[in-house]
């Protein structure tokens, strides 16, 4: 009786997300003690404001022009809404770690889950590993111009890093986004609340300071009409082609904001914080984002001079020589330009630092339901801390080996970035599809919920991510060689194609999806 009295306390004591887990057959292993602050810091930091934009601007501008560029951000936002939305009441229902994994296993139904949790599974682990190499390259990328920069220019003797340098800097990013997510997850929050700070205070800096320190600034007409091919410097004269590539900077800028349902089990009330972090992140990025490349844009100075190997940042960066044109123009110094790169270069450190977050608690996730070899290892939780920081380390370890190319190829970036946006977005369309073709008696809505809504807001979000996939295997350059080939299908074919070849020959004898670790008698999903 006492016993009996005590549990019915817990009960009504027990968090509504917590309450929820337990009904979805999972106990409380993490510890539940982020905010809504600060998971959406998490998740904001995760999509940050510069690092999808900064490194893609310069090849996007070039594709078609300034109006395809401007107008394109526009134009993504809104469909990343309907993609944005459907998780979020997906994510309002099935507050767990596992996220889209544990997603797509439920809305399946026990005949297609295992199937539907297993490729939701591996592509969002190829994404989001791939997603700190691409934040350590961006990184690197930026870090080596601030060099440059400091050194004196590639016009007087300033020092490029060589290829063996950058190697070091993307791997130096790693480890210590490594090490930083061995700590207790509290650490990890409070830095990202920095984040969130860092680029909310410092994006509204550049984005008001830099139109007004350049000397010149370009009309309205040239930023918002103006369109043009460039054949000569991307090989691509078809118009409608170059638009579609024009679009990727944007189409790789705006997701990242299921971080917030990877924290769900550390959340509290994650049913409903989970979502309302999923849309702000979305919101926050969808006006920054543009008002970032709005900045951009309207303080070119001379546009084919961006591209000049001979200019002060050697023609690798384009943002970077934005800023030094206006700053050097306006003071003859390029000091300016150095604090802009430097506040841009944070973003990338605490946009890797999140992602890494989220690529470990997925492995945790997965390691966790046996669907990675050697689970027991990488399931393992910091006996102090709290954290899978076994899982850490393996992602740290696969994201350094998709970095070794860079000593002798010169497309790594262009590989790592659609393999991570076909992985990483790929991963959203298996629940979505699910939840849209699910009969609505089996779902248990969370606070959030749709409604009659749900099946053409999941439709249109289905479509526009396998448009998003598809573009991202295209060629970027044309003619093509070794130099230009954009080696992502072959690697994402090699690799998919193992993983389903496993599942075939073996994994789909054992592998039954997410497994409960207590009992429950719910008899909806």
């Amino acid at each position: 009786m006492v016993h009996n009295q005590v549990d019915a306390s817990r009960i009504q004591e027990m968090d509504s997300g917590e309450k929820r887990l337990n009904e979805l057959g999972y106990k409380q292993e993490l510890r539940r003690e982020m905010t809504l602050f600060k998971t959406l810091a998490i998740s904001f930091s995760t999509m940050t404001l510069f690092t999808g934009i900064t490194p893609l601007y310069g090849s996007s501008l070039a594709y078609a022009g300034p109006a395809s560029l401007v107008w394109g951000w526009v134009v993504v936002s809104f469909f990343t809404w309907f993609v944005g939305i459907a998780m979020a009441e997906i994510c309002s229902s099935f507050p767990t770690t596992g996220s889209l994994y544990f997603w797509a296993a439920h809305l399946a139904g026990p005949k297609w889950g295992p199937l539907a949790s297993w490729c939701c599974a591996w592509l969002e682990s190829i994404g989001l590993i791939a997603g700190i190499g691409t934040q350590a390259y961006a990184g690197s990328q930026t870090l080596q111009s601030i060099i440059l920069l400091c050194t004196g220019t590639n016009k007087d003797g300033g020092y490029l890093a060589p290829k063996w340098l950058f190697l070091c800097m993307y791997i130096g990013l790693t480890l210590i986004w490594a090490f930083l997510n061995t700590f207790a997850l509290e650490v990890i929050a409070f830095i990202d609340i920095i984040s969130i700070w860092w680029q909310v205070i410092g994006g509204t800096v550049i984005v008001i300071t830099l139109p007004l320190v350049a000397l010149t600034t370009q009309s309205a007409s040239y930023v918002f009409t103006n369109f043009n091919v460039a054949p000569e410097r991307t090989g691509i004269s078809s118009k409608p082609y170059a638009v579609i590539l024009s679009f990727l900077v944007s189409q790789y800028s705006l997701y990242g904001y299921d971080a917030a349902a990877h924290l769900t089990e550390e959340t509290k009330g994650a049913d409903k914080n989970g979502p309302i972090a999923i849309l702000s992140s979305i919101g926050i990025i969808s006006v920054f984002g543009w008002a970032y490349i709005l900045a951009l844009t309207f303080s070119i100075q001379d546009f084919s001079y961006l591209y000049d190997t001979t200019n002060e940042t050697a023609g690798t960066f384009v943002p970077a020589q934005i800023l030094y044109d206006a700053f050097h123009g306006r003071y003859n110094s390029s000091a300016g330009a150095i604090i802009f790169l430097f506040i841009i270069w944070g973003s990338f450190f605490f946009g890797g630092l999140s992602i890494t977050t989220s690529a470990a608690r997925v492995v945790y996730a997965l390691s966790r339901d046996k669907g990675i070899p050697f689970s027991s290892i990488w399931q393992k939780l910091h006996p102090k801390h709290k954290v899978p920081s076994n899982a850490v380390w393996l992602c740290a370890a696969i994201s350094i080996l998709l970095g070794l190319p860079i000593l002798k190829v010169n497309v790594v970036f262009t590989a790592i970035t659609s393999i991570c946006t076909i992985g990483w977005v790929g991963g959203y369309a298996v629940p979505i599809f699910a939840r849209m073709v699910m009969a609505e008696k089996n779902f248990k809505p969370g606070p959030f919920y749709l409604g009659k809504a749900r099946r053409p807001i999941c439709f249109v979000a289905f479509l526009w991510i396998c448009y998003t996939c598809s573009v991202f295997l295209l060629p970027t350059y044309y003619p093509i060689s070794w130099d230009t080939f954009n080696y992502a299908p072959v690697a994402l074919s090699v690799g998919l194609g193992l993983i389903m070849l496993w599942w075939v020959l073996d994994a789909r004898k054992w592998f039954t999806g997410p497994v409960r670790n207590i009992d429950t008698d719910n008899g909806k999903v």
